[in-house]
Formats: structure tokens, C-alpha cells, sequence
């Protein structure tokens, strides 16, 4: 009954007169084993759709944090992204952009002048080399141009299954799931959509996720897992949908609760 009650909840509703605590290292470290192995309770679809409403309610129009000026540089930003942050990359790729924006100035400007331009971004050499192959493959098989297609963007160096969603979905609108580890986490963590594997998490939210929310899912679940829902420890205090969370490192007191303990 309780669960029904929390699915008709809007943000400020969902929290008010109640207290969200999250408890001790130990117990949250248990939690989180827990979840990892697929133990938490399953969410209902009533809860699912409240979730999405409540992230679209606080980001109508969520946008990824990489910067970017075309197809072409969003598919190489998201290249370098890989292991690392994309402030990080952010800081390299105007430079690189600058000089840069197509895949004909991007081979002409040679490997050796892009690792110098991205050297303080993770595993640069290897990045460097991808960026200029992938650069020649899209000139000699489409034309230049980024493919709007997941085999044809797999198939390039450095791109896999990751990279080539997000670009399917900021570039060509495609509502697909990206599922980076912070994703992963807030999946697993959360209950919401458990897996082994990124593809388990990826397949269990096209799933689940109601249709009308899957374009933009990508983009909250990300932001939720990089600034609420983080590895150490989450703030569940600041989170929108802590009442629906299956996780068991917290625990979401009702306004009788909170009177009897006097939390505030």
C-alpha cells in the first residue's frame, strides 16, 4: 500500500516531514554487495514512470557535459572521454577543435600534433592513434560524415558499444542508453535495473524505461550517478527518488518517525 502511496508523490511531497539517513561504512558497503549480486526488491511500473517524471519535473531538457561542435567532435570527445572525466577532456578539446573540427584537418593535423594537443587526458597515445584512424576511416567509408548507424560507428577504431549510443543519441536523437559506470552504479544501487554487465543494465532499462522518458534517461541517470548517487557515499538527503531507492544503506523515516527520534 505504502508503494502505491509513493508513486502519486511529486519531489517536494516525496520528502516533506520525512528524514533520509544514510547509515554507517559497514552497512553501506553490505548494501551495496547486496545489490551487486541482484538482491534488491524489483520496482514496480508505477514507481519506474514516477522516477522518470520526477527527473524530467527537475530537467526538462538534460544535456551531456561534453563540449562539442559538430557530429564529428562529439564522436572524438567521446572517444577521449573514455577513463576519464569529461572535465578532463573539456579542457583539451577546445584546442583541438579549433584546429580541427572535420576528419580531413584531423588526419592532415597528424597523429604526433594531436597527442601533444590531448596529452593530459588518460591513455592519450592510444586516443591520439584512434582519433586519426577513425578520422580516415570515416573519409574513406562514409563520406566524412559520422554514421548514423551502431554497426558503421562500432566498427571504428576506438568506438564501441558505449561510445556509439551516446552519439546515436545527441547527434541523431535515438533514445539509447549509454551505460558508463555511473549509470551501472545507479542501476545496480538503486535496484531500478540490475546487472553483471553494462549490457544487462543497458538491455534491462530499454526495457523499463517508459518510452515517452527514454530519449533524455541517458542524461539524468548519468548526472544522478555523478553528482547524488556517487560510489563513496551517496546523498541520499538531496535525492529525488530516495523514497522509491530499493537500496539498503538508507533508511527513509515517515513524519511519526521523525517526531519520535526528533530528527530534524
Amino acid at each position: 500500500m505504502a508503494r502505491k502511496k509513493a508513486t502519486k508523490q511529486s519531489p517536494k511531497a516525496a520528502r516533506k516531514g520525512k528524514v533520509v539517513r544514510v547509515k554507517t561504512g559497514k552497512a553501506r558497503s553490505k548494501a551495496d554487495a547486496k545489490a551487486a549480486h541482484g538482491e534488491l526488491p524489483q520496482w514496480t511500473t508505477a514507481e519506474i514512470a514516477e522516477a522518470f517524471r520526477r527527473f524530467a519535473a527537475a530537467n526538462p531538457a538534460p544535456r551531456g557535459e561534453l563540449q562539442y561542435v559538430n557530429p564529428f567532435t562529439l564522436l572524438v570527445a567521446v572517444v577521449l572521454s573514455a577513463q576519464a572525466t569529461d572535465a578532463g577532456v573539456n579542457k583539451a578539446t577546445p584546442a583541438l577543435f579549433k584546429l580541427a573540427d572535420t576528419p580531413e584537418k584531423m588526419i592532415k593535423l597528424g597523429e604526433a600534433r594531436v597527442r601533444d594537443l590531448i596529452k593530459t587526458i588518460g591513455l592519450f597515445r592510444t586516443k591520439a592513434k584512434n582519433v586519426v584512424a577513425l578520422s580516415r576511416q570515416l573519409i574513406a567509408a562514409h563520406g566524412g560524415m559520422v554514421p548514423h548507424d551502431r554497426d558503421a560507428l562500432e566498427a571504428l577504431p576506438g568506438v564501441g558499444r558505449k561510445t556509439a549510443n551516446v552519439v546515436l543519441n545527441i547527434a541523431f536523437g535515438e533514445p539509447t542508453i549509454a551505460v558508463d559506470t555511473h549509470i551501472f552504479r545507479v542501476g545496480n544501487r538503486t535496484g531500478l535495473a540490475t546487472g553483471k554487465t553494462p549490457l544487462d543494465v543497458e538491455m534491462k532499462l530499454m526495457e523499463v524505461v517508459p518510452e515517452r522518458y527514454r530519449l533524455h534517461a541517458h542524461h539524468w541517470l548519468i548526472l544522478h550517478g555523478r553528482y547524488v548517487c556517487v560510489a563513496r557515499r551517496p546523498l541520499c538527503e538531496k535525492c529525488l527518488i530516495a523514497d522509491l531507492c530499493k537500496w539498503p544503506g538508507k533508511t527513509v523515516n515517515s513524519p511519526a518517525q521523525s517526531a519520535r527520534t526528533g530528527a530534524k
